[in-house]
């Protein structure tokens, strides 16, 4: 017989711990986004960093602390809140394993951001070789992904719990999706651990002369890609289950998010060469075919779009919508938990367009390494996502810290959430079209400033300074809202919306909690994609006993 365990309200035991990952993940929103505005005020060529800071030192604060750190902890967080509040509340031991993971993550976090800001490790988000950074960045890192594996464990632990409770039925759709990403980001940071514990870590201490480039770039986009989806999915889940809740209206189908969530474990981690194309050592065939698998990825994106407009839709005709777009104009558009993370769906449709410009082979020679891929990036995780999270946290924060989220503060919240709108658009479409005139990623402009070429690009470069200090301000207000609503609030009782499926007979098919079946195929893909190249990377590596010799 299945046993409810949809709680309430989440345990005030669990709701500290995801706090203390809230807490951590705000302060690298201040922490990245400051660097962030001083990063844009510098490539306008109007201004020049002071104290001697280094512009790729703000560059590699930038890239780490907001995407790794900043999203990292905060969807660590949303998930635990999610699985505490569908399948329980976690027990001693699973918290305290929770804990223990919080802790290491955050001293690794310390340990990496205390060598960035020494100057130690300016090596970019990338942190590729042949650039090197202080050992204990490289150390800082590994113990954020082991203890992120600490914090998953705490799911799985509580989801094989679920399931021993309630054999023969499908888990709580908000556990299951959690799950997934878990299982995803535990096998895609495989790669990120092997490349630093192996190859940079060894190398930093002075231990080995030389470093095999080719593979460790690999190992690294072995992981980036995932870590895109990693970044996506906690988005997803709340898109799918919490949305339709806030607006009064029905989740459109279980089975068909499970399925979704399904597909991206299994083709989201055999796709890094689409990052690599113009890199020499892979078999352009092999570079072909996981072209072809990330676009596979592309089928579950478009279920989730016609999934969540037609919950949107179905409500709006359940409220008297008439006429081909009439049930817009239903929506709940003055409530921030609604509109904000709605703005960010809306972020993704120009974002999924140029992730296919990005991994199609001739488009992405014409943007290869342009400011292009930033502006693809600030589309994706830095407003479809960011904008998501800042939804959720609209109403989550006053959940865990049982406060309101008042009138005054959502109005804000909407104020937020425009700004970020405004900002995003300057500076997104700014980078876009810079790259297409050739801008490059990743340079300060005064590298480029003698260049004839360098005046076409004069205007988006003050563009993108004046979207990312819109975008700094929406971030000053974003962290008001978030101290608001954890500390100052009103005492009160705010719901965590989890929507229900609009068909109750339904039953998501067994098949979905098969982790033998799911995890078995997704193995294989890898082994299929990487197994060839990786024989290749290391058997014809350039001269040099690992393979490129370092000076």
């Amino acid at each position: 017989m299945l046993k409810s365990s949809l709680n309430i309200k989440v345990d005030r035991r669990d709701a500290k711990l995801v706090m203390a990952h809230f807490y951590v993940a705000f302060i690298a929103l201040l922490v990245g986004g400051l660097a962030g505005l001083l990063q844009v005020l510098v490539r306008s060529g109007k201004f020049e960093l002071p104290a001697g800071i280094g512009y790729y030192q703000i560059l590699t604060v930038h890239g780490v602390v907001l995407g790794l750190v900043l999203t990292t902890f905060f969807i660590m967080g949303f998930q635990l809140a999610a699985v505490s509040k569908t399948a329980g509340t976690f027990t001693n031991k699973q918290r305290t394993i929770g804990w223990i993971g919080f802790w290491i993550m955050t001293i690794g976090t310390v340990a990496a951001a205390v060598m960035i800001l020494l100057n130690e490790a300016s090596v970019l988000y990338t942190f590729y070789a042949p650039l090197q950074a202080h050992f204990v960045f490289y150390l800082g890192l590994t113990l954020v992904v082991v203890g992120s594996w600490a914090v998953g464990t705490t799911i799985i632990l509580k989801y094989a719990e679920w399931r021993r409770a309630n054999p023969g039925q499908p888990s709580p759709l908000l556990t299951f999706m959690a799950l997934v990403n878990t299982m995803m980001w535990t096998v895609a940071t495989i790669g990120v651990a092997a490349t630093v514990l192996i190859q940079l870590l060894p190398w930093s201490l002075g231990l080995v002369e030389t470093v095999n480039v080719g593979v460790s770039r690999t190992l690294f986009w072995y992981f980036g890609h995932p870590l895109v989806y990693f970044w996506l999915l906690p988005a997803y889940m709340a898109w799918y289950v919490m949305i339709p809740k806030i607006i009064g209206g029905k989740i459109f189908s279980d089975s068909l998010a499970r399925m979704s969530f399904i597909l991206f474990l299994l083709f989201s981690i055999p796709v890094g060469f689409h990052h690599q194309l113009l890199e020499p050592g892979i078999d352009p065939a092999w570079k072909f075919l996981q072209v072809v698998l990330t676009f596979l990825v592309v089928i579950p994106s478009l279920m989730t779009a016609f999934s969540l407009f037609a919950t949107f839709e179905s409500y709006g005709r359940s409220q008297g919508a008439t006429g081909l777009f009439g049930w817009l104009k239903k929506l709940p558009w003055k409530d921030a938990r609604f509109t904000v993370p709605f703005i960010g769906m809306l972020a993704f449709i120009p974002a999924g367009a140029g992730g296919i410009v990005n991994a199609s082979h001739q488009m992405n020679q014409v943007v290869h390494n342009t400011v292009w891929v930033t502006g693809h990036f600030h589309l994706t995780v830095a407003t479809a996502v960011v904008l998501t999270f800042f939804g959720v946290s609209f109403w989550l924060v006053p959940h865990l810290t049982g406060r309101k989220l008042t009138k005054k503060m959502n109005k804000l919240a909407l104020i937020q959430g425009y700004l970020w709108a405004i900002g995003m658009t300057f500076m997104s479409g700014a980078m876009h079209a810079a790259g297409l005139l050739g801008a490059p990623r990743r340079s300060s402009f005064s590298e480029y400033g003698g260049a004839a070429q360098a005046a076409e690009w004069i205007p988006y470069q003050i563009a993108q300074a004046v979207g990312g200090s819109i975008l700094f301000i929406a971030i000053i207000l974003m962290l008001y809202i978030f101290v608001n609503l954890a500390f100052f609030a009103p005492k009160g009782e705010e719901e965590f919306p989890v929507g229900e499926a609009a068909n109750q007979t339904e039953k998501a098919p067994m098949v979905f909690e098969n982790w033998k079946l799911w995890l078995g195929i997704t193995v294989l893909l890898i082994l299929f994609a990487y197994t060839i190249p990786f024989i290749d990377l290391i058997k014809n590596a350039p001269p040099g006993a690992q393979g490129y010799k370092l000076w």
